[in-house]
């Protein structure tokens, strides 16, 4: 992995605030029903360049984004696929899920990040 210090927009920490305080119905099922007590920290809704990302495992060099309908015109791919780009110049994983895979593959989705996150640990030790 690739281990450059993050470089983090300041000017995006009001609205990192606000998108912590007002999760989508998804954010917060994934949150407080895995990953609040996950045993390896996980914050929400990170910095990264000028991106704010939903979830963010600093251990694994991991990010989770859970994507609604407006990720699948071709302008959201677009934007998604530069995000990301972006992000991975770090050696950063991103995670791509759904809202419907949230709501309807919860226990799926839990355990990819889980596998995902143990492999990437585990590789540093």
């Amino acid at each position: 992995m690739i281990n450059k210090p993050i470089k983090r927009n300041s000017n995006l920490l009001e609205n990192a605030k606000e998108l912590r305080r007002e999760m989508t119905k998804q954010e917060k099922h994934l949150w407080f029903d895995f990953l609040r007590h996950y045993p390896i920290k996980i914050y929400k809704q990170r910095i990264i360049e000028n991106f704010i990302v939903d979830f963010y495992c600093h251990k694994a060099h991991l990010a989770i984004e859970l994507d609604g309908s407006q990720h699948y015109s071709a302008e959201g791919k677009l934007y998604d696929d530069l995000r990301s780009k972006v992000i991975e110049q770090y050696g950063i994983l991103v995670l791509r899920f759904s809202n419907f895979d949230i709501d309807d593959k919860f226990e799926g989705v839990c355990s990819v990040i889980d596998k995902t996150i143990r492999e990437r640990v585990d590789r540093e030790n």
